[in-house]
């Protein structure tokens, strides 16, 4: 039974290795403990899935509450896939925000299906800008 957590402290290890058994981690800067530490810590929600003391599952978003929150990661280990994970992540996530906020995120290329069978729609205005 996969248990979804808001309150967990996760280390910079246990999100790393999920990053990589999710395949997100080639996107991601793996090889930077520093920096997932500040990417956990300044993450404002975060929800968890675990099965056992096994980290499985991760949603992790930058958010005011009210308008907006950046969906910036959306990690389920691959043996966990295709169970419904995914989807409960992101409905945790919403069940902890304001009435009129929405979600906003990045598609990795592999996830970029997903997010339309779950009832996102595509917005083709994305901007990013790399320092």
């Amino acid at each position: 039974m996969i248990q979804f957590r808001d309150d967990a402290n996760i280390t910079a290890e246990q999100a790393i290795d999920l990053y990589i058994r999710s395949t997100l981690g080639e996107r991601r800067p793996i090889h930077n403990k520093e920096t997932f530490e500040a990417m956990l810590k300044n993450a404002n929600l975060t929800i968890t899935a675990w099965d056992e003391n096994t980290l499985v599952g991760i949603a992790r978003t930058l958010t005011d509450f009210a308008y907006v929150a950046y969906l910036a990661d959306l990690a389920v280990d691959q043996q966990y896939q295709h169970s419904g994970i995914g989807k409960q992540l992101i409905a945790n996530t919403q069940s902890r925000l304001g009435p009129e906020c929405m979600i906003v995120l990045l598609a990795a290329p592999k996830a970029n299906e997903y997010y339309e069978h779950i009832g996102f729609e595509h917005n083709p205005r994305a901007w990013t800008l790399k320092k």
